[in-house]
């Protein structure tokens, strides 16, 4: 384990030794202390031994996949992952994100990439706190909208009464919808309210920006049961972004 002793763990679960060395020096630049994993078993294991505050996971893996390296340590880790795909498919996409992973970078990536992405994950809140909204916006805790509620302080969402599990991204972006009911959020708007610190700097969200929150509305449709073809509750606005549907 690289010790750098300053913003506390990482740890780094790949099978490739260049790729896993690159990782390492990217967090370790970072300022985190790194241990790393060449096999899912000894990823889990790695994130159970040292409670790190970020990891990084690739989907492909000696002895069982991504997918069930995530499931694993969501049984008891609130870590936040950045899972690391070589499959740009949709569906990998959506599992990842199911089976507990905050974020995605395709490969081959950049070093500046995965520290950006890392660095926005940390600016949000790992279990309580206050969901980012849109500037300008109603700050009410507590948000309904027909059968949906979300409490923004207990970071909880119920649909008729029956509690939701949703992912940070998924609350994040429910949350800045309900916060604006009469308004059409553009996927660049639904981003910020993701990753807002990130572009602090001016830097507009980009067409991997958009592409994450495409995904993450996906499978947060899929949790509230929509219709594709007819969601009730996170409409499309072909060529502008989202919106809620009517309450019904």
């Amino acid at each position: 384990m690289t010790d750098t002793g300053g913003r506390g763990t990482a740890v780094v679960i790949e099978d490739d030794a260049d790729i896993r060395f690159l990782l390492e020096t990217t967090l370790v630049q970072a300022g985190f202390t790194v241990a790393t994993a060449s096999t899912g078993e000894a990823g889990v294991e790695a994130v159970r031994e040292h409670q790190p505050v970020v990891a990084t996971l690739d989907i492909s893996l000696p002895d069982f996949d991504g997918f069930e390296v995530a499931r694993r340590i969501r049984a008891f880790s609130d870590a936040y992952i950045l899972m690391l795909t070589g499959r740009a498919d949709e569906i990998d996409t959506l599992l990842g994100l199911e089976a507990g992973a905050d974020d995605y970078v395709t490969k081959p990536f950049r070093p500046r990439e995965v520290r950006a992405r890392i660095e926005a994950m940390l600016r949000r809140p790992r279990a309580a706190g206050v969901a980012p909204a849109v500037p300008g916006t109603d700050e009410d805790a507590v948000l309904s909208h027909g059968e949906l509620r979300l409490d923004r302080d207990a970071r909880v969402v119920e649909l008729a009464g029956a509690p939701l599990v949703l992912t940070r991204s998924e609350f994040d972006i429910l949350a800045a919808l309900l916060v604006n009911p009469r308004r059409v959020l553009t996927k660049s708007q639904l981003a910020r309210s993701v990753w807002s610190d990130s572009y602090d700097t001016g830097t507009e969200p980009g067409e991997a920006d958009h592409r994450s929150v495409e995904v993450h509305v996906a499978n947060l449709r899929r949790k509230l049961g929509e219709d594709a073809t007819n969601p009730r509750h996170v409409q499309t606005v072909r060529g502008v972004g989202y919106r809620l549907g009517d309450p019904r």
